[in-house]
């Protein structure tokens, strides 16, 4: 049986699948411009041990309703643990990389690393909407969330919109790892690129081309079957073996090789 999609940065997904489940909503079209998509995680763990999922975080800012209260979540440059007990679901908005810096007022990388109220962001009704999520009632969440974020959207900004391509292009494409390389393509000095990544997405260029060289190890290495750890490392681009097992166990907390027994 295939493993059910929970998106890549979800680790050890085939066991993660057994315990919980995520379903991906689309925005409003004008949401969509900033909101790449709602996620919505399911859980039901009652008379199970409790559970710790972990994640290697996306250059991505989120809007999170939960227990007790919203929070929004800046990019986690390390690795990402929520502990799950009993029942009980979540809701999250997922914005696009560099569209969270209107909502911000300034640099995005004060929020890396951080959750805060999102009170303080977009007032007390955003807690008021969390309760009426959180209820369980019969309204859908996405039209829920997307009434509440449409009448506070701010105007569009090109920069927020190039930085999102920037991202996308380093996402989509394994080969590109170098800042300089990327910096060319767009036509940007990489001081330049450094400073609009900080200001806009919350990290650094060469973080986020990291972290994507990492979300493809770990989804191929957790494929199951043999894994030859010499050919992976030369194929995302890492100078040894031995620097990619050391950059993948610093960020995932265990080896490729045990990862990928594990399953």
């Amino acid at each position: 049986m295939d493993t059910p999609d929970l998106g890549r940065g979800v680790l050890h997904p085939a066991r993660a699948a057994e315990l919980i489940s995520v379903e991906r909503l689309v925005p409003a079209p004008g949401v969509a411009r900033f909101v790449e998509y709602y996620w919505l995680v399911r859980w039901d763990l009652t008379g199970h041990a409790p559970y710790e999922q972990k994640v290697l975080a996306h250059p991505n800012v989120h809007l999170v309703f939960e227990a007790p209260r919203a929070r929004v979540y800046g990019v986690d440059r390390s690795l990402f643990v929520r502990r799950l007990e009993g029942a009980g679901h979540v809701l999250g908005a997922r914005f696009r990389p560099g569209a969270f810096r209107p909502f911000a007022g300034g640099p995005v990388s004060a929020l890396a690393d951080r959750s805060v109220p999102a009170a303080e962001y977009f007032g007390p009704e955003a807690d008021r909407l969390n309760s009426t999520l959180l209820s369980g009632g019969d309204g859908d969440p996405a039209a829920l969330a997307d009434a509440f974020l449409l009448p506070r959207l701010p105007a569009p900004d090109p920069v927020a919109e190039q930085l999102a391509a920037m991202v996308e292009r380093i996402t989509a494409t394994p080969d590109l790892r170098r800042v300089d390389d990327l910096a060319g393509e767009f036509g940007l000095g990489v001081r330049r690129l450094q400073r609009l990544f900080a200001e806009y997405v919350g990290v650094s260029p060469k973080w986020v081309l990291r972290r994507a060289r990492l979300h493809e190890a770990a989804e191929r290495a957790g494929t199951g079957g043999e894994l030859d750890l010499a050919v992976l490392a030369a194929e995302l681009g890492y100078a040894d073996q031995a620097h990619f097992t050391r950059d993948f166990t610093a960020a995932v907390g265990e080896s490729p090789a045990r990862y990928a027994a594990a399953g």
